[in-house]
């Protein structure tokens, strides 16, 4: 289910992540994809957006802290990563919080062919126009045994991988449910872990053309990462837990995915 030699994949091609995110976790963004073994660029000016687009093996648009000129090179890149043949991943932080963010991802997921759409519970129902009580860039509250509903429907209407992330990741390519039980709580307690996820899946997307299965094996990898980040610490502290979990990163290609991961195909 999972091709675990991705991550060595990652490490010897070196992926251009080209991200284009909020300036809460730009530097944690940059120095996560540099332990995995890519190479992250993190301009935002309109005037680069067509070379970089086509440069870059794969495009991440994060929508954390908009303004108008961001939204225009979100556009720009986004078209000239398809124009290109790359792969483009959406991160709509806190869509549901406010009509300038949901007007934005819509015009996003109008304009641009998504290859991955990913982020919590609450982010994504909004985007299925599923009820949900988000609160602010937070998941929030509503019935997580929608899932897998959420993330078919938003998978099969816009013709991306979907995954959410939560105490249990849900991905779907639209017709397979995939599920992934890994990860320590300390995870959502620094911010930006799941900005940091979308812009691993880009490098994972940018190696291979089976999204569903890059998509998977980056989320899960990550999950066990922090696992093993707590396994360092002498108390469980966020900001020791963000030290050790960017350090996990840098030597995941030794741990045991394969024989710890908690993966399951959901039937249909």
């Amino acid at each position: 289910m999972a091709n675990w030699h991705l991550i060595e994949e990652v490490r010897t091609r070196n992926p251009l992540v080209h991200t284009i995110t909020n300036f809460v976790v730009a530097n944690d963004s940059a120095n996560g994809l540099l332990a995995i073994g890519a190479s992250p660029i993190m301009a935002v000016a309109i005037e680069e957006m067509a070379e970089l687009g086509g440069m870059a093996d794969a495009v991440v648009i994060n929508i954390g802290t908009l303004d108008r000129g961001l939204v225009a090179s979100m556009l720009a890149v986004g078209k000239a990563a398809n124009l290109a043949g790359k792969p483009v991943v959406l991160d709509p932080v806190g869509v549901g919080a406010t009509s300038f963010r949901q007007e934005t991802a819509q015009l996003l997921l109008k304009e641009i062919q998504f290859a991955v759409i990913r982020g919590n519970l609450g982010e994504l129902a909004s985007i299925a126009g599923i009820s949900w009580q988000a609160k602010g860039v937070d998941a929030g509250f509503g019935d997580a045994s929608q899932a897998a509903e959420i993330a078919l429907k938003v998978a099969r209407e816009y013709r991306a991988i979907v995954a959410i992330s939560g105490a249990v990741d849900t991905i779907s390519d639209g017709k397979r449910v995939i599920t992934i039980e890994n990860g320590d709580e300390l995870l959502p307690k620094i911010t930006g872990s799941g900005c940091l996820l979308s812009c691993v899946i880009g490098a994972f997307v940018g190696v291979t053309d089976d999204y569903l299965d890059a998509v998977v094996v980056a989320s899960a990898s990550y999950a066990i990462a922090s696992e093993y980040a707590v396994k360092r610490l002498e108390r469980r502290l966020p900001a020791s837990f963000r030290v050790a979990f960017i350090d996990e990163l840098a030597v995941w290609d030794g741990h045991n995915q394969e024989k710890v991961a908690q993966i399951e195909e959901v039937p249909q």
